[in-house]
């Protein structure tokens, strides 16, 4: 599970720019909001787009999940539960890389 956790974010980290937000629930709001649209549209669910964040994070969920569909050919065999496995250990890799450990002061300064 790990090499495939592993193999998403490489991809993330490379390739998406919605996890470098300018602020810290910036960037939680995009890894939650990117994760749970390319959760559904991997698992060919119907996504909402109600909202103008809705169709942010599908737009970018979308690109995202084409080209995973594309590169990494266990994504089309795995389960539900697998990619519902991989997308949570890798929003955590993404939240502990990209908020957590951040050096970037201004994610928390008090004047934003």
């Amino acid at each position: 599970m790990e090499d495939k956790i592993d193999d998403l974010f490489d991809y993330v980290q490379v390739r998406c720019l919605w996890q470098f937000f300018s602020r810290t629930w910036d960037r939680q709001e995009n890894i939650d909001g990117v994760l749970g649209k390319a959760y559904e549209l991997f698992t060919g669910k119907e996504p909402s787009l109600k909202t103008p964040a809705d169709k942010l994070y599908y737009a970018d969920a979308k690109s995202m999940v084409s080209d995973c569909l594309a590169s990494f050919p266990w994504i089309k065999q795995a389960s539900e539960a697998e990619i519902r496995q991989v997308l949570d250990g890798l929003k955590v890799r993404l939240v502990e890389n990209v908020i957590t450990k951040s050096t970037n002061r201004e994610l928390t300064h008090h004047l934003y």
